[in-house]
């Protein structure tokens, strides 16, 4: 498949390295004709990413990536098409905001009772945008000599499991759903071969999803294909990308190496007139 289009990427709005020029001006360097921006719990960065695209004649479809809570365990839902000025959903996110602010004061709370001397104000330094999360906390402890890398950080500290790790709060699966519903998008499930058992994933299936996020760098061919079945046998929609970061998660040879072709975005787009 001739992947022209990368619908999963992040900027400096949640937990990127690059604006939203510089990312679609990467994109438009490796050959892409459409991206989408996938920030998490945020569309601060989709104004610049709409601009951007219109000079350089490359199709952002605006998105976002949620996280969502199903039987105790967070997936990860993406939508696409989504009007980002929506209130409803601008009011979720704003949610999201804050209690991102807060569960960052516990870990960095965790942190300094376990004689890490870390402060927020390292945190929000390491942050250009708005959605703070543990990539942020990394990066100070890094910063700051408390951990060798990124990696590190997480394997430490602040990973599932570690002395400070603090839980996401998130939205349940239907709730998730009927936000980008309702702000007239299409929701796909991220990186299923990352998160979702296979009974989660149809149970999320039945609860209203429009379609898998198939291609992504966590999936190996034969998930790959075991997730075009599942579409297929399922009818919904395949969606695919790179899920590029930039800086300290090593994946600069991605963007344009993973995604979908712009045939498949237009199917989507069908889907999406249609309903």
């Amino acid at each position: 498949m001739d992947a022209k289009a990368d619908l999963h990427t992040h900027t400096i709005y949640s937990d990127g390295a690059l604006s939203p020029y510089e990312l679609i001006t990467k994109a438009k360097s490796v050959g892409l004709e459409t991206i989408s921006i996938t920030d998490h719990d945020s569309v601060s960065g989709l104004d610049e990413a709409d601009d951007t695209g219109k000079k350089l004649n490359v199709e952002v479809v605006p998105g976002v990536e949620l996280s969502a809570s199903f039987d105790g365990e967070e997936v990860h839902i993406l939508g696409y098409f989504i009007d980002y000025r929506s209130q409803s959903l601008l009011s979720a996110l704003d949610v999201f905001r804050k209690e991102r602010i807060q569960r960052a004061e516990r870990i960095v709370d965790k942190l300094n009772q376990i004689n890490i001397p870390l402060k927020l104000e390292s945190v929000f330094a390491t942050s250009k945008g708005n959605s703070i999360g543990r990539p942020h906390i990394a990066t100070a402890l890094v910063n700051e000599g408390h951990a060798e890398s990124y990696y590190d950080a997480f394997n430490k500290y602040i990973g599932d499991g570690r002395p400070a790790y603090e839980r996401k709060m998130a939205f349940s699966v239907e709730e998730t759903l009927q936000l980008i519903t309702g702000s007239g998008g299409l929701s796909f499930l991220a990186h299923p071969g990352r998160l979702v058992s296979e009974k989660m994933l149809f149970q999320i299936i039945k609860a209203g999803l429009d379609g898998i996020e198939v291609v992504h760098p966590s999936h190996s061919p034969d998930l790959i294909r075991y997730y075009r079945g599942i579409v297929n046998e399922y009818s919904l929609l395949e969606s695919g990308g790179s899920d590029f970061h930039g800086g300290l998660k090593n994946d600069e040879g991605v963007l344009g190496q993973f995604g979908i072709s712009v045939s498949a975005v237009e199917t989507i787009r069908r889907r999406l007139i249609a309903n």
